[in-house]
């Protein structure tokens, strides 16, 4: 198998068999890894709904087609399993070397059930899997496991004293990468899982090397050029998008009850990298390099991103940036997803404030953040009752209607009343209020394009249309952050020029022709190599007969079974919604359009899926996606 080790391996810690998942090349195909292929795998592997603290919650650690080929940006990893926090499926996607090391030790995948007798931890070295003891490593935090696990040349993923205590959005770390959504790292800790490291030596084939390195050139030099991902990620990193946000009324606000903050400008990108930036640094593989190193209280630390900064910052009326570092540093230790507190703590703070829950946190102060985090992960005081995440403490404390989430996982950093693909985005999206399993359509409504935030039009098959093409980019083991170079850089360098307003304003009107498209794929069966590179490099890593039609279809595909697994985890058409305070109050009293009109677009979005007006895929989609399930 081309450009593939070909063998998952399956280890039940109850029983300590270890053994390989079958899979064959034609399944490769139509999931192409990460994510998709996990979800499949998790499908197959029972029919009944499923707890995430059950013993037989199965953990799969999935790499991508393009994993260890040096495609630009293609270190990453997925994580997917039952969440704790939501009660469905959640994958979350990770950068680092870890997928690079499990793939040379011989695996393209990683399944983990059972529950272990004795603190333990996995070890993959070239083929060998082993179950040790991991009670040296219990109660350490993330960077001290790493460290005790020794070798800094192999892969570590690992949870923190969060995950130990089964904090419902505790994440899973490696090196200072985060899987952060949905409370991977609990699942971790419920299986007394510390965490798995790998290394090995093995080596595959190319189908066509030399053609591979050819585009390989080319795509790595076409990112370069790009505005966004050769000027804008290397220079402000994330923290860039803050002041467009906030100028377009995006940025999450005071539990979202505002866009914009007026303190914004002491914690967006460009004082992030005037006053703090000690130098940048990404994952292996990626000519963006996107992340930052700061320095804080005089210390040496991972810069927090874009989401970071929204919803520890401006979400809790927050404007000290060397403690919004600080809490990003100690969430990463700890093992704790950022934006799941950030989220969590607005909401006490407004329970607080309007006399709900006494609690002591209030909006604008900070003081007592820092203590917060250590509260939270080893579950002392209101910690205990923040460790559960908004949608549970909003129902024991009561206010339901400020709980900022979707399907129980907490929103990112986007205020969805100004961009209405993205408030879509977040209803449907299959793990919760999740921005990139939303499509992204923020990136087109004002971030990188400039079309129209506030007209439903043409949104549901836009949105469609980047929620297939995100989950074919994670499948593959690729950063999303490859697709802002399919947006024209002239659209993207001169947004106030006669032509690209003129395009800006006819995009939204061309979404239904989209939307038409997404039933008629076979319109779409060539590679254009300069906008959608990702195919025609696994094509030739792999022989596959790979095109943009069959890469957008691996995609929805993966969406689809995705949405099988919620439905029969209990997903109805009734969870696809947002938060109240999104849809029915107005962000500007005096624009009756600066509201999510989520009704107007949902039906919409389910016909164009194939799905029926239950939210339910038809059996004539799935056939049309050769889903035999």
């Amino acid at each position: 198998m081309y450009g593939l080790t070909g063998k998952i391996a399956r280890v039940n810690l109850s029983t300590g068999l270890i053994d390989n998942y079958q899979l064959d090349q034609k399944e490769y195909e139509l999931y192409l890894g990460g994510k998709t292929l996990a979800a499949k795998i998790i499908y197959d592997s029972y029919d009944k709904k499923m707890d995430a603290y059950d013993e037989d919650n199965l953990i799969v650690v999935t790499s991508g087609i393009l994993t260890g080929s040096t495609s630009p940006c293609s270190s990453r990893f997925n994580i997917s399993t039952i969440s704790p926090l939501t009660g469905l499926l959640v994958s979350s996607n990770c950068g680092g070397d870890f997928a690079l090391h499990l793939k040379k030790a011989g695996f393209d995948g990683l399944i983990i059930t059972g529950k272990a007798k004795e603190k333990s931890y996995i070890d993959i070295n070239d083929n060998k899997i082993e179950i040790l003891n991991a009670d040296h490593l219990w109660g350490l935090s993330t960077s001290e496991t790493q460290e005790k696990m020794g070798n800094k040349k192999r892969g570590k993923i690992v949870i923190g004293q969060a995950g130990e205590n089964k904090v419902r959005y505790a994440a899973v770390m490696s090196q200072e990468r985060a899987a952060g959504r949905g409370g991977i790292g609990a699942v971790f800790g419920d299986k007394l899982l510390k965490g798995v490291i790998a290394s090995g030596t093995n080596k595959f084939e190319f189908f066509n090397k030399e053609k591979f390195k050819n585009h390989n050139k080319k795509w790595i030099k076409g990112l370069k050029k790009h505005p966004i991902t050769g000027e804008q990620l290397p220079k402000l990193g994330t923290a860039g998008l803050m002041t467009m946000m906030n100028e377009k009324k995006l940025l999450a606000t005071k539990n979202y009850k505002h866009g914009s903050f007026d303190g914004f400008k002491k914690i967006n990108g460009e004082t992030l990298k005037n006053d703090k930036l000690h130098k940048n640094k990404g994952c292996v593989t990626c000519p963006i390099q996107c992340g930052r190193v700061v320095t804080a209280y005089g210390k040496i630390v991972k810069g927090p991103e874009l989401e970071t900064l929204g919803l520890l910052g401006s979400n809790l009326l927050n404007d000290d940036l060397e403690n919004i570092i600080n809490l990003n540093y100690l969430c990463d230790e700890y093992g704790i997803d950022t934006m799941t507190f950030g989220g969590t703590v607005a909401l006490a703070m407004e329970l607080s404030q309007n006399g709900l829950w006494d609690n002591g946190l209030k909006f604008g102060e900070n003081n007592n953040l820092e203590n917060l985090v250590k509260l939270i992960s080893l579950r002392e005081g209101i910690g205990n009752d923040l460790a559960e995440g908004s949608k549970r403490v909003s129902l024991k404390y009561g206010g339901e209607d400020y709980a900022i989430h979707v399907k129980g996982m907490e929103l990112a950093a986007y205020e969805p009343r100004a961009a209405q693909g993205m408030g879509l985005g977040y209803a449907t999206s299959n793990r919760g209020g999740c921005h990139i399993n939303g499509g992204y359509m923020v990136v087109l409504e004002g971030l990188g394009l400039n079309i129209n935030g506030s007209t439903t039009r043409g949104k549901a098959g836009l949105t469609i249309f980047f929620q297939d093409l995100m989950e074919a980019v994670s499948a593959c083991g690729n950063c999303i952050f490859t697709t802002y170079a399919i947006l024209p850089a002239y659209l993207v360098n001169n947004p106030n020029k006669l032509i690209p307003r003129t395009i800006n304003k006819l995009i939204p009107l061309f979404g239904g022709i989209v939307g038409w498209t997404h039933n008629n794929t076979w319109l779409m069966n060539f590679n254009i190599k300069s906008m959608i590179p990702h195919p025609y490099s696994i094509k030739q890593i792999t022989g596959y007969k790979m095109n943009i039609n069959k890469f957008i279809k691996a995609g929805e595909r993966g969406y689809n079974i995705e949405r099988l697994i919620n439905i029969r985890q209990g997903l109805t058409a009734s969870d696809d919604t947002l938060p109240k305070r999104l849809r029915k109050e107005l962000q500007n009293k005096k624009d009756p359009n600066s509201r999510v009109k989520l009704e107007k677009m949902i039906q919409t979005y389910y016909k164009i899926r194939g799905w029926n007006k239950l939210g339910v895929p038809t059996k004539r989609r799935l056939k049309k996606l050769k889903l035999d399930v």
